[in-house]
């Protein structure tokens, strides 16, 4: 049972990157998926994300308006479109799985997610 993350790079300032979130082990439509990303010396935080549905969608305030998650059942994998790229966008990007998408933004739930992949770099560069 596992995420794999990948997709992430070097990209400029104002330009765009899919990152890809695969799981294995596991059926992805049974769970919310959400994207977080973190920086050293900062907490990781909830970026995005959707639910087990697809019918809810959670963006943080920093990256609305430029990132979208989008599910596809089928291939048992979560995207995350980012467009406008920012260099504050600089970070080490996770997927993770929960039964919610609480963890992505109610302070303190973070910590109840139990399945995270191994991370994806993107870098910003202006």
């Amino acid at each position: 049972v596992q995420l794999v993350e990948s997709g992430g790079g070097l990209v400029q300032t104002g330009g765009s990157l899919k990152l890809s979130c695969a799981a294995s082990g596991f059926y992805l439509d049974n769970y919310a998926i959400g994207w977080f990303r973190q920086t050293p010396g900062k907490e990781r935080e909830g970026v995005a994300c959707i639910s087990d549905s697809g019918d809810f969608t959670y963006y943080a305030e920093s990256v609305k308006g430029r990132f979208a998650i989008s599910r596809d059942n089928a291939k048992n994998t979560v995207y995350l479109e980012m467009g406008g790229l920012k260099s504050e966008d600089t970070a080490i990007y996770y997927c993770a799985r929960d039964f919610s998408c609480a963890g992505a933004y109610v302070a303190g739930m973070i910590k109840n997610i139990k399945l995270w992949g191994q991370g994806t770099l993107v870098a910003v560069s202006s």
